[in-house]
C-alpha cells in the first residue's frame, strides 16, 4: 500500500508521546477531582443530587453509565477505573502493545469521563470538560509505538488548537469593548474567577504592559493559529514557532491565574505542531528519531483511523459555521458525544470583583453585635492577608461556582442547599472548605454578605500587610436558622 505513504507522520513521534501522556495526565487530575468533590456536590446527598436529575429528566444530554441509575458507590468505581486507565497511559504501558490497545484504553477513559460530565450539571458546565473529552477521543487514534503517528490525527489536533485559540479570540473581538480598546487586562488579573499567587503582581504592572498583553493575546489567538497548518517554509519550522507562541501565552496564563486544566491542556495539544527534528534541535538529548524501524501502518489500522478522521471532518461543519456566525456560541457542543466543539472564554471582562462571604454564629441572637465567623474557601478569595494559592490544573468546582453568584445567578438552587448543609454541619460539605470556624459544630445562624474586593496597592500592602482591600456592599442572605 505504497500509495498510503503520506499517512505516516514519522516526524511526530515525540508529539504523540506528549499528546497521549499529557492528555491522560490531565484526565487523571480530572478523575481525582471527581473522587474528591463529586459526592458532596452531586452525589446521593449532594447539593444537586444526580438521582433527582435522573428522576426529573427523561433524557440526559449525552451518554452516561449512570443513565440506568446512580449510586455513590458506582461513581467511585467509574472515577477509580478512569484514573487507573489514565495513569496507565501516563506510564506508557498501553503504548507498548499493538495500536488498538491505547485506542481501547483512551476511548474507555473518554466514555467514563463523558459519563460523569453528562450528569455533572452546572458543576461540570465548563468548557474544559468538553475539551478534555474531545482530546481523549482524538489522541486515542494516534496509535502505539508499533506504528507511526497518523498524519490525519495530527492535523485533527492542529484543528482542535485552532478552534480553541481562534474561537477565544473571536469571542473577545465580538465581545466587550475592553478587548478592542486594549484595557481588558487592566481588570482581568484582579476580577478573574480564581486568582493565583502572582495575580496581584500581574495586576499592578503598568497600563502600557496590560495594553501590550491584550495586543499580544489578539495576535496569539487571531493570527498565530493559522500558522499551525504551515509546518515548514523552506528551512523555517513555521508550525513549531506558532506552537511555541501558543505555549508561551498559555504559560503566562498559568502563572497568573487558576483556570483548571484549560491552559495546561492547550500547552499539551500545541505540541502536535512541533516535529521531532525541532525537538531534537532544541533539546539534543531527545533523539532525532524515536523509532528506528521503517515499518508503516497496517491496512486495518489505516481504515480505522481514516474512518475516525472522516467523522471528525464531518462534525467540523458545525463549529466552523459557528466561528463565522455573527452570534458566535461560546463553549458549545453540537453533538451528544462532545466531539469537535466550539470554544471561547471571557468575551467580556468583569470590572469589579464581588465576593459572597458566608458567616455563621453560635449566638442566640443574630444581630450585628453577635460573634460572626467567616467560612474559608480553598481557592476563592476571603482572608485579605492570604496569598492566593495555585490550584490549577486541579479544579475547585464549588469555589468557581461561588464566583458566578453575584453575576446575576445569586439564587442558584445549589447555593440554598449549600447554606442548609452548613447549618447542619454536614461533614462532607465542610471538607470542601479550607476552614470551618466552628470545628464541626453546627452554627445557630448563618448569613451571606457581598463585599467588593480589590488588590491592595504596594503602598497599602506595606502599611497594613493586606493583599486585598474589601468593602461591604450589603447583605444578600439575611440571618437564617434551622431553629426558626
Amino acid at each position: 500500500m505504497d500509495w498510503f505513504g503520506w499517512f505516516d507522520a514519522h516526524d511526530s513521534e515525540v508529539a504523540r508521546e506528549v499528546l497521549q501522556r499529557g492528555v491522560a495526565a490531565l484526565a487523571l487530575v480530572a478523575f481525582v477531582s471527581t473522587l474528591n468533590q463529586f459526592r458532596p456536590l452531586l452525589g446521593e446527598h449532594g447539593l444537586l443530587p444526580v438521582p433527582e436529575l435522573l428522576r426529573r429528566s427523561s433524557r440526559l444530554r449525552g451518554p452516561s453509565v449512570f443513565r440506568w441509575g446512580y449510586t455513590d458507590r458506582l461513581l467511585v468505581a467509574v472515577a477509580v477505573s478512569g484514573a487507573v486507565l489514565a495513569a496507565s497511559v501516563v506510564l506508557g504501558l498501553p503504548q507498548l502493545g499493538p495500536p488498538w490497545v491505547p485506542l481501547v484504553v483512551l476511548l474507555a477513559t473518554w466514555l467514563l469521563y463523558l459519563s460523569i460530565v453528562n450528569v455533572g450539571q452546572t458543576f461540570y458546565g465548563f468548557g474544559w470538560e468538553m475539551l478534555l473529552c474531545e482530546a481523549l477521543f482524538t489522541v486515542a487514534f494516534l496509535g502505539s509505538q508499533q506504528v507511526p503517528p497518523p498524519i490525519t490525527i495530527v492535523v485533527a489536533v492542529w484543528w482542535l488548537v485552532f478552534r480553541l485559540e481562534f474561537g477565544a479570540g473571536m469571542i473577545k473581538i465580538r465581545g466587550g469593548r475592553e478587548w478592542r480598546d486594549l484595557t481588558a487586562l487592566m481588570y482581568h488579573h484582579e476580577t478573574q474567577p480564581m486568582p493565583g499567587p502572582l495575580s496581584r503582581q500581574a495586576h499592578l504592572l503598568p497600563a502600557w504592559f496590560h495594553r501590550g498583553e491584550v495586543l499580544g493575546n489578539h495576535v496569539a489567538q487571531l493570527v498565530v493559529p493559522f500558522l499551525l497548518f504551515v509546518p515548514w517554509i523552506g528551512p523555517v519550522p513555521v508550525g513549531a514557532i506558532a506552537a511555541a507562541v501558543v505555549i508561551l501565552t498559555q504559560l503566562w496564563l498559568i502563572v497568573t491565574g487558576n483556570f483548571a486544566w484549560l491552559n495546561a491542556i492547550t500547552v499539551v495539544l500545541a505540541a502536535a505542531a512541533i516535529p521531532d527534528s525541532v525537538w531534537h534541535a532544541v533539546i539534543p538529548a531527545i533523539p532525532a528519531t524515536l523509532r528506528t524501524d521503517a515499518v508503516g501502518s497496517p491496512p486495518w489500522w489505516i481504515v480505522v483511523v481514516l474512518a475516525a478522521s472522516a467523522l471528525l471532518l464531518v462534525l467540523s461543519w458545525w463549529p466552523l459555521r459557528n466561528l463565522l456566525a455573527r452570534r458566535q456560541l461560546m463553549n458549545a457542543s453540537f453533538n451528544r458525544w462532545m466531539l469537535v466543539n466550539a470554544y471561547g472564554a471571557f468575551g467580556t471582562v468583569t470590572k469589579r470583583r464581588i465576593e459572597i462571604v458566608v458567616e455563621g454564629t453560635l449566638d442566640a441572637s443574630p444581630g450585628d453585635d453577635a460573634d460572626w465567623r467567616e467560612y474559608g474557601f480553598k481557592g476563592k478569595p476571603g482572608d485579605v492577608r492570604a496569598i492566593p494559592r495555585q490550584w490549577a490544573p486541579y479544579h475547585l468546582r464549588l469555589d468557581w461556582l461561588m464566583w458566578f453568584l453575584p453575576l446575576g445567578r445569586m439564587w442558584e438552587p445549589w447555593f440554598e442547599v449549600f447554606l442548609l448543609r452548613l447549618l447542619q454541619a454536614d461533614a462532607a460539605t465542610l471538607r470542601l472548605l479550607a476552614r470551618d470556624p466552628f470545628d464541626g459544630a453546627a452554627p445557630r445562624w448563618l448569613r451571606a454578605r457581598a463585599y467588593h474586593y480589590r488588590f491592595a496597592t504596594r503602598a497599602e500592602f506595606r502599611e497594613a500587610g493586606e493583599r486585598w482591600v474589601r468593602t461591604l456592599e450589603g447583605e444578600v442572605v439575611g440571618p437564617t436558622s434551622l431553629r426558626g
